[in-house]
Formats: C-alpha cells, sequence, structure tokens
C-alpha cells in the first residue's frame, strides 16, 4: 500500500533542486514564499508547483510540512537576509584573496533564523579554509558553512552559454543532473571528439541524454557500423547505420551494396534472416569507453 501526500515543490535555492513539502493548509500559489524546515534549519522558499498528490514512496527523503505562508514580517527579514548574503560573498572573495587560497566564492544565504550563513565554493583541490572562517565569523556574528560544490554546479552559478550558443541547460533549467558517459555518444553515433561533446563546465554535455531513450528504442538489435554479418547466403559487411531514414547499407562480399530496412533485423513477419558474424573494430573501439566513470560530481 502505498501512502499519498499533498505537496507543494519548494524552491530553497535558485535554480537548485525542488523539495516536496507537505501542504499546510494555507493555499499557496506560484512565486509564494513559505516558511520551511531545510537541513540547514528555519529557511525559506518559493512555490514553485502544486498542490498535487505525489506517493511519499517516490521521493528518497522525508516530507515535512510547510510551517506557514511567509507574512509581510517574514518578507522583510527574507530581503534583508538576501541584502546580508550579497555583502557577504564580497566580504568572502576579498578575505579568499587576503588568504590566497585556491577557491571561486560563487554564493551565499543567510538561513532565515539567521543561525547560519551558508557559503557555497569550487576548488580544484582540498582547501584549509579554517582561518577563512574564523575571519567571516568575526564579521557576521554567527555560524558559518563552507559548502564545495562540483564543476558542474560551479557552472549552475556561474552560468554562460552552451556550444549551441543558447543558455546553458544547467541555469535555464536543469536543476537535477542525470549520470552522462561517453556510452551515450557512442549509441548516438556521434565521433568522440571531447571539444564537440563537452560543456563550459569541462564535462559531458547535458544534453546527451535527452534523445539517449529514441536512440536505445531505435536501434535495439541493430547491427553496429564495420560488423560483419550472414545475410541472405553471404557474408556481408554494415557499411551505415542510419537511425533517421531507419535503414542499414551492407557491402556484400561480392561487391554488392545493400540497403535493407529496420525491420529486416527486427523481430516480426518482415525480419529476416541474419546474424551477426564479427562485431568489428568499431565495437572493440569502443568498448573501453563504457566503462569510463560517469561525469557526475561527487
Amino acid at each position: 500500500m502505498s501512502f499519498q501526500a499533498t505537496v507543494y515543490g519548494v524552491e530553497l535555492m535558485p535554480m537548485g533542486k525542488i523539495v516536496y513539502y507537505g501542504d499546510n493548509g494555507e493555499g499557496f500559489k506560484y512565486g509564494d514564499y513559505a516558511i520551511v524546515l531545510s537541513e540547514f534549519g528555519t529557511d525559506y522558499g518559493k512555490i514553485l508547483s502544486g498542490p498535487k498528490d505525489i506517493s511519499i514512496d517516490d521521493v528518497d527523503y522525508e516530507i515535512k510540512q510547510i510551517i506557514r505562508k511567509a507574512t509581510d514580517e517574514d518578507l522583510d527579514i527574507i530581503r534583508e537576509n538576501e541584502e546580508i548574503a550579497k555583502k557577504a560573498r564580497e566580504i568572502t572573495v576579498d578575505l579568499v584573496k587576503k588568504h590566497n587560497l585556491p577557491m571561486k566564492i560563487l554564493q551565499s544565504k543567510y538561513i532565515f533564523d539567521r543561525s547560519k550563513l551558508v557559503i557555497y565554493f569550487s576548488s580544484k583541490t582540498r582547501v584549509d579554509f579554517r582561518e577563512l572562517v574564523k575571519d567571516i565569523a568575526k564579521e557576521f556574528k554567527t555560524r558559518i558553512e563552507l559548502r564545495q560544490v562540483g564543476v558542474r554546479d560551479e557552472m549552475k552559478f556561474i552560468k554562460g552559454l552552451g556550444l549551441c550558443g543558447l543558455r546553458s541547460c544547467c541555469s535555464y533549467f536543469l536543476r537535477e543532473f542525470d549520470s552522462i558517459t561517453l556510452k551515450h555518444a557512442k549509441r548516438q553515433q556521434m565521433m568522440i571528439n571531447t571539444s564537440k561533446i563537452t560543456g563550459p563546465c569541462g564535462r559531458l554535455l547535458c544534453c546527451l541524454m535527452y534523445e539517449h531513450d529514441f536512440y536505445i528504442e531505435m536501434l535495439e538489435n541493430i547491427p553496429d557500423e564495420g560488423s560483419t554479418i550472414y545475410y541472405d547466403g553471404k557474408i556481408a559487411k554494415v557499411i551505415t547505420v542510419n537511425v533517421f531514414l531507419s535503414k542499414v547499407t551492407l557491402q556484400t562480399d561480392d561487391g554488392e551494396m545493400v540497403a535493407l530496412p529496420f525491420s529486416y533485423f527486427k523481430e516480426g513477419e518482415n525480419a529476416g534472416n541474419w546474424k551477426i558474424i564479427d562485431h568489428g573494430r568499431s565495437n572493440d573501439y569502443y568498448n573501453g569507453l563504457d566503462d569510463i566513470s560517469d561525469i557526475e560530481d561527487e
């Protein structure tokens, strides 16, 4: 039996993960601010979706109830906190230069109840920021938490343009990242040229995931380019596989060029009599790429 909960989707950080909170009966609309309990304490966030019913099994965390809709007094505190957070970021940037630390300050947030100031940063190495924290704490008289993020989250904070010329997906609409590996590029018959499939963050393009399921479905049971198959009593090599025309071009051992529809290689009444003899060099070449770990940041 699955338990249902009426929830709202709340954004705690701009373009951050949407967290579901239980409806408290006040009635919210898009853009309203709500006071909630986050991992940092009593916090605030913006309503982006809901109300809607979801199964509690669909989320991997405890669904907490919204504390209240933000009052006018709460909104004044939120505006003040955001000004303080902006100042904290500027001061921290200067302090990082003072301490000569290899880190980039990205964003900061002052928790609603002012019990903690959270500062997000990126770095390619481990950073000893104990003295930095002491200096920030002296300035703002509150608990300080420095939280390191990965390179893809860094790009979300910085924003920028993708290879397509449009705003990068992570700074425009992507709130969570899928695991992307080189096998996604392989499946989409792309050349493994890192400059062509790498985003501004230096990781594989997030958009490699968008059409992945389509290619998986279309190319199921279809022989790879460069493979050798047994076809119509002959030995033939697969020259091209065109997923858009749904055609496979073969060259038989006697030099004949043959174009076959995908249906020939699928199960069904139109399927032909064929089998793979050798997967070919392309398969061997790409095998190692599938073992490369995904690019999600820890």
